[in-house]
């Protein structure tokens, strides 16, 4: 199985963070305008991105301030039963996001595009949570 891991180091602080990655303010500013989130376990979080299908990701584990995992159980055919999970921990005011995007099938084009756009995920996740304003889906042009 292949993983796609990412670490990005935010100048806010974890509360902000956590926030940003559980609520659908948050998740509308950091990733896709249109979505459905809440943050519970079991619950299916929904984001559009204006493809043929809607990505659904269910909750499997919150840990407040620490720790979040969602598994794919709707996207493209190479996303479901793959697993994302964001780590947080916090040092003198500096917040880190390990993200992972594990349980791959194999390593394929697809999969190194996704690598690409987790990194800017984590971008768009940084500048909101230090600036309020981050770059979803719908305002990128690249």
């Amino acid at each position: 199985m292949e993983s796609i891991e990412q670490i990005n180091y935010l100048k806010a602080p974890i509360t902000t963070v956590y926030d940003a990655l559980t609520s659908e303010e948050g998740l509308g500013h950091v990733w896709t305008k249109n979505l459905k989130v809440q943050p519970e376990i079991g619950f299916i979080n929904e984001f559009d991105f204006e493809e043929d299908y809607i990505t659904k990701f269910k909750i499997i584990e919150l840990k407040e301030n620490s720790k979040i995992v969602w598994e794919c159980l709707a996207s493209d055919e190479e996303w479901v039963g793959t697993r994302v999970s964001f780590e947080l921990s916090e040092k003198d005011g500096i917040t880190a996001v390990i993200l992972k995007h594990y349980d791959w099938r194999e390593r394929t084009d697809f999969y190194r595009w996704c690598s690409y756009n987790w990194g800017m995920f984590l971008f768009s996740l940084k500048t909101y949570c230090e600036n309020q304003k981050g770059l979803p889906y719908q305002e990128r042009d690249f």
